[in-house]
């Protein structure tokens, strides 16, 4: 069975936020099982391809408008990632450092509905030429959104059209709105399938996708309930599509994320030497910043928006601080200017106590998962969350909001007798300092805080079980595709 994932961010390639994290190890965990699973993705100018080698499989001219534009896919030469990576080449679109906007002013680029196009009608194109096509294509966010609607629709993609199409939605915020001007840029369909394009008299790619893909996941089985009740206007239309949306929980990579083997800590450690090995990474993060290594250290690891639950952090910060001295904050992370300028003062007026790093620094956030104590994630709206399976997997334990799959992964130390995390329920800082106050409460109680810890580390949340449900979900949509 081959699987293509077609999606605009793979790790180590192209990562922007979990979705890069997803399409840069499921695959992998697909391919162990009996599968075949390919990454297609658009080829950027960026460091990564300076040591990598690719060769040139197939070339063509993707028409836009009036203009025939051309492009090239290229094969990853090595097996680095444990699947096969295919890169659509198209010079003036794609051959940017930036994978949704200009990496020099963080705007996004004027012509996103080019280039988003231009990737998907390359996509089908190449594929219309296989000798064996693909049993699934795997959409991944409204940027492929249009590839089910092709699919079914265009008059050049006919070929395809018993191909099952899977849409997996890693974050319903964003939908992928345009004028209906853009049209011209879409092969060419009946008009009487146009009212698949539209939602509230425009032209919603995501929409798009919810109408025409066989199937439509999100990435936890609580998001997809949230979706039906908090997507930005999409509502209606996933709550009449409800029969084939389906929520698989995400996983996370145990190859890379293993405090046993990862080369970017001061000190290795397992379960089994998980207090020794903390306090060793604890000790050179702290030193890093200026920090005390024997006091709670509360971390912060994402994008500085209102979606994350940044801007609770200044207040939280502040209060905390001001009750209890030895609290200790390192925050990590880009994202609204005005929210990384009020963090930034916070730390320059607690400096004892707090570290504030604007910037997007994967390997210091390895460190910073192994040599903290909590992390926190005050998420308004968190379709899975990685980090806190992240945090887990290093033994350093979760504050989060009961909200998608935060819900569905953490289990509350006074919750459960077999918790392992920290919950809170309502966005406002007496609840979030609530769960601040129980973490300290657990941080001095050793002997349960080093319980609560090899609990945590003990989980497994690699993608073996997600991957499971995934094949599960691609061999049903091959037998209703064989009866077609």
């Amino acid at each position: 069975m081959l699987i293509l994932h077609l999606s605009l961010e793979c790790y180590p390639i192209a990562k922007v936020g979990g979705l890069g994290d997803v399409v840069g190890a499921l695959p992998k965990y697909l391919n162990r099982n009996d599968s075949e699973s390919w990454v297609v993705m658009p080829k950027y100018r960026r460091k990564w391809f300076d040591n990598h080698q690719t060769e040139i499989v197939y070339r063509n001219k993707v028409k836009l408008d009036c203009s025939q534009v051309p492009f090239q896919i290229e094969r990853l030469s090595e097996s680095v990632l444990g699947f096969p990576v295919y890169f659509i080449d198209i010079p003036g679109l794609w051959d940017r450092p930036g994978v949704y906007s200009d990496s020099s002013t963080n705007d996004e680029y004027w012509d996103t509905f080019e280039r988003y196009i231009s990737f998907q009608k390359a996509a089908l194109m190449w594929i219309s030429d296989f000798d064996q096509k693909p049993d699934i294509l795997h959409c991944h966010d409204h940027h492929t959104g249009l590839i089910p609607f092709m699919t079914m629709c265009a008059d050049d993609f006919e070929s395809l059209k018993r191909i099952p199409t899977v849409l997996t939605i890693h974050n319903g915020e964003y939908h992928g709105r345009y004028s209906f001007s853009e049209v011209k840029f879409l092969p060419k369909f009946g008009w009487n399938n146009v009212g698949l394009l539209d939602w509230h008299g425009e032209m919603n790619a995501l929409a798009a996708g919810i109408k025409t893909a066989w199937r439509v996941t999100t990435v936890s089985e609580s998001y997809m309930q949230e979706l039906q009740y908090h997507s930005n206007g999409l509502e209606a239309l996933l709550n009449k599509e409800e029969g084939k949306c389906i929520g698989i929980v995400n996983g996370i990579d145990t190859e890379q994320w293993n405090p046993e083997t990862d080369e970017l800590l001061e000190d290795h450690y397992s379960v089994d030497t998980a207090d020794k090995g903390k306090k060793s990474n604890k000790k050179h993060l702290c030193s890093k910043f200026g920090l005390d290594p024997k006091k709670p250290l509360f971390s912060f690891i994402g994008r500085m928006v209102n979606e994350k639950g940044a801007d609770l952090l200044p207040d939280l910060i502040i209060k905390s601080v001001d009750r209890y001295p030895d609290v200790q904050f390192l925050i990590l992370g880009t994202g609204e200017r005005k929210l990384e300028h009020r963090l930034a003062e916070v730390g320059a007026d607690f400096r004892e106590n707090v570290h504030v790093e604007l910037a997007y620094d994967e390997k210091l956030a390895h460190k910073m998962y192994a040599g903290s104590d909590f992390m926190i994630m005050p998420s308004r709206v968190e379709p899975c969350g990685l980090n806190q399976m992240y945090a887990l997997r290093y033994g350093t334990i979760p504050i989060v909001r009961a909200v998608g799959g935060l819900k569905d992964t953490v289990i509350d130390v006074d919750e459960d007798k077999n918790g392992y995390g920290i919950k809170f329920y309502d966005f406002n800082i007496p609840e979030s300092f609530e769960a601040i106050e129980k973490a300290l409460r657990l941080f001095n109680d050793k002997k349960r805080l080093k319980t609560v810890i090899k609990r945590g580390m003990s989980l497994d949340f690699s993608w073996n079980s997600s991957a499971l449900n995934y094949i599960s979900l691609y061999k049903t949509l091959v037998k209703e595709s064989e009866k077609l």
